[in-house]
């Protein structure tokens, strides 16, 4: 679920970061002749009543030694004064770029979840750093607040269960494919004498047809239930796809070849329409190369 999240981030980032430092812009005064502590503090316990979902927010000296204990809902979180955080991303990106930041996801220390850091940095009139305000937001809180779609939400948790049922309901479709493939040239036992033709025609586009329901479920399963689809490798996505058109290929292809010789036996007029399936597997082989020709071409 982790890799969505920030699959996700990476997506609304530029949002969030103008969400956050508008926060901390509106609240806290930056290059006026007075910039105290105490307004910033105020400034922060009244960010932390109107923004629930911020963990913890937080003050910084110039040298990036932490000056108040975490300004928090959660008792055990206000901690911190002290600590020497010059060295953390936030501090001397904020320090250096001389504007508000928002990092990447990190670790947190106090919870152990992915967090992001907004970082502030506050100047005097004269243009001199006195402070940089952090605030730290979990991830998952970041997105249910900026990303609608985000799969926290009571939509997305839907969708989650929706592709859940349907991931089974195509499992036990491929399941049983593959139990009657394994039944049609298995009904004689191992005499191979009088196992007939068409059988194992027939169990070969069973056991494909599986074949291709199953990798069709392993991709919607592991994309849409647990998240593991990598947005920025879509050969992953394009190589199922293949695998899923050449299957059916394969078994449009071989029940051709059925028809072909059971109507040169007992009907060879009807050997047009055996021809007419030729013509249309040939007519997806002819999408399928394109189709590799073009996702060729994007990828590179």
């Amino acid at each position: 679920m982790q890799i969505k999240q920030i699959q996700q981030y990476s997506e609304v980032r530029p949002k969030a970061r103008a969400y956050l430092c508008y926060l901390l812009s509106r609240n806290i005064p930056n290059r006026t002749p007075e910039v105290t502590l105490d307004t910033i503090i105020a400034a922060l316990k009244k960010i932390k009543k109107e923004v629930k979902e911020i963990d913890t927010l937080y003050v910084l000296d110039p040298k990036g030694r932490q000056i108040i204990n975490n300004v928090s809902r959660i008792r055990s979180y206000r901690t911190g004064e002290g600590e020497n955080r010059a060295m953390r991303a936030y501090y001397y990106r904020a320090v250096r770029e001389k504007r508000c930041i928002l990092t990447d996801p990190y670790p947190s220390k106090i919870g152990g979840v992915l967090v992001v850091t907004a970082a502030y940095p506050v100047y005097n009139d004269k243009g001199q750093l006195q402070y940089v305000v952090c605030a730290d937001i979990p991830l998952d809180k970041l997105l249910h607040m900026v990303h609608p779609a985000s799969a926290e939400t009571l939509f997305g948790k839907f969708s989650k269960l929706a592709y859940s049922l349907f991931s089974v309901a195509l499992l036990a479709v491929a399941l049983l494919l593959f139990l009657n493939g394994i039944k049609s040239f298995l009904v004689h036992g191992f005499d191979f004498i009088k196992i007939d033709i068409k059988e194992m025609f027939e169990a070969t586009i069973l056991l494909t047809l599986s074949l291709a329901i199953f990798d069709l479920v392993k991709a919607i399963f592991e994309e849409e239930v647990l998240g593991e689809q990598k947005r920025g490798e879509h050969d992953e996505i394009h190589k199922t796809m293949v695998r899923f058109l050449g299957s059916i290929i394969i078994a449009l292809a071989i029940e051709a070849l059925m028809l072909v010789f059971k109507f040169a036996i007992i009907d060879p007029e009807k050997l047009i329409y055996a021809v007419y399936l030729i013509g249309g597997v040939t007519m997806l082989l002819f999408a399928l190369s394109f189709y590799l020709k073009s996702i060729g071409k994007r990828l590179d």
